[in-house]
């Protein structure tokens, strides 16, 4: 017998789509997925005032639509520097050309450089933010030599977000691509004001996919998979049905050249495979009732928008279901999430 289950539409809540042949070719594969997504800042040069936003928006709109998927809401997000302007950003938010901003330390991650490194120096926008009810986005963790790279997210907790939520209890922060038993804890444990994303590839691969065997770049990310004890405290956290935690892929597309390469960049693409792996987890954790409301409910509810009226089916085949590993663009090959088993949930065809 085929077994099905048909959700309310997905969003994610953390995506990166890039920009140029680069999102001509990796947005439409949001787009069939998800009715919404939160669309990261980090270009080159990144997304600071609302402006540039709606400028970025304006590309995503006429993609989306040119490739047959006109209701796909891009939600746009600032970058947020040590210079950001509070008018700037109270303006983007009353207007509604965005929906948050983002936290980046700088160098943490992707085209962070221009990022925060005294956090003190932007109190002035987030207490702007608090008082609209603006959330923050947190990569969260600490840029410091002396911290090893699979302790960073533990360190900015200790040092940086417990003092950051003291001080803002209004502001409401979701941290991002969280990878840590204390990630899951400290959501838990803090007001209904904080939440978590939790990416696809974080609740499959712990540090040994990385590692084994011969580096392995394809899943190397940032925050890097951390050990196999974090990775199952996040499926918990994922299938517990609790409000706290939602999707954000965090999908990341690289062209193989720059992550074949003597300095890889750190990312993984996810979204073709993003919802037949979560089925997947899901399943093995007796918990598909709870998938709807990690892709589907609980974001929303966190950012306040309406839930997505119209739905998505998700079919079981009784052997594999094939999916391209590579995805072509102007610019090179970019190799999709290979979660290293078998697939066998996918979309069911939709009627556009």
């Amino acid at each position: 017998m085929t077994k099905k289950i048909t959700l309310r539409r997905p969003d994610d809540w953390h995506l990166h789509v890039r920009d140029d042949a680069v999102l001509k070719a990796v947005l439409p594969y949001t787009a069939e997925h998800f009715a919404r997504a939160i669309i990261m800042p980090n270009l080159t040069p990144p997304v600071v005032r609302y402006q540039e936003a709606t400028s970025y928006r304006a590309r995503i709109k006429s993609i989306a639509t040119a490739t047959g998927w006109p209701s796909f809401e891009p939600l746009m997000t600032l970058y947020l520097t040590e210079t950001s302007d509070p008018k700037n950003v109270r303006s983007g938010f009353e207007s509604e050309a965005v929906v948050a901003a983002k936290l980046y330390p700088a160098g943490a991650t992707t085209n962070s450089d221009a990022g925060v490194q005294k956090i003190e120096k932007i109190y002035p926008v987030l207490e702007t933010m608090q008082e609209m009810g603006m959330p923050l986005l947190i990569h969260g963790e600490v840029v410091d030599s002396s911290i090893d790279i699979f302790d960073r997210e533990a360190a900015f907790i200790e040092r940086t977000l417990i003092k950051l939520v003291d001080r803002f209890p209004e502001l409401p922060i979701v941290l991002e691509h969280i990878t840590t038993v204390d990630g899951v804890d400290f959501v838990r444990g803090a007001s209904n004001k904080v939440a978590a994303t939790i990416t696809p590839h974080h609740l499959v691969i712990n540090r040994n996919a990385m590692l084994v065997g011969g580096i392995q770049p394809h899943y190397y990310c940032l925050p890097v998979a951390k050990r196999e004890s974090h990775r199952a405290a996040l499926v918990q956290a994922a299938v517990s049905g609790s409000r706290k935690f939602f999707l954000g892929t965090d999908s990341a597309p690289h062209t193989l050249d720059s992550k074949e390469s003597s300095c890889g960049c750190a990312g993984i693409f996810n979204v073709p495979v993003a919802l037949s792996v979560l089925a997947h987890i899901f399943e093995a954790a007796d918990a598909l009732d709870k998938l709807e409301g990690f892709c589907s409910v609980n974001g929303a509810e966190f950012y306040r928008l309406p839930l997505n009226e119209d739905s998505l089916t998700l079919v079981k085949s009784d052997t594999p279901v094939p999916f391209s590993d590579l995805i072509f663009t102007e610019n090179g090959e970019i190799k999709v999430f290979d979660p290293m088993f078998d697939l066998y949930w996918s979309i069911e065809e939709q009627i556009r």
